[in-house]
């Protein structure tokens, strides 16, 4: 039976990784349930790119531990079915959502690297950015 505080990831590093066991259950329900409901309500939440981003960020097996964690709770309460703000009232839905996005990614947003916001344009079916180097 697993220790109720801790239970240990391997994660691709030379020794065992002890996270807390809520950052594992975020982290599978992360994976199940975001893609799903991002890729449904996309069109309707502007913050869509960085939410993708983010994941592609906690997936990464590059990540600090500490970032995943922060990354995957953000995720979490996205695709959790209750919470602060219901999601269903129009206007208002996601804004607690987006709170909480907006604060994991002032705390670990030097984590997300250019790489997952690309890969988040590509899941969204969003064009590149213009490169500066074009108007030169």
């Amino acid at each position: 039976m697993r220790n109720p505080r801790e239970v240990v990831i391997e994660n691709g590093e030379s020794w065992p990784t002890y996270l807390p066991l809520a950052v594992e259950k975020d982290e599978q329900r992360t994976r199940r349930r975001l893609l799903p409901k991002l890729l449904r309500v996309a069109g309707r939440i502007p913050f869509a790119d960085d939410l993708a981003a983010a994941y592609y960020a906690a997936v990464d097996p590059e990540t600090p531990r500490k970032a995943k964690a922060v990354l995957f709770g953000a995720l979490a309460y996205f695709v959790l079915p209750t919470d602060a703000v219901p999601d269903i009232i129009v206007g208002f839905g996601f804004s607690d959502d987006a709170t909480v996005l907006a604060t994991a990614l002032t705390i670990v947003g030097s984590q997300v690297r250019e790489r997952h916001r690309k890969a988040a344009r590509r899941l969204l079916g969003r064009p590149e950015p213009e490169s500066d180097e074009a108007e030169a």
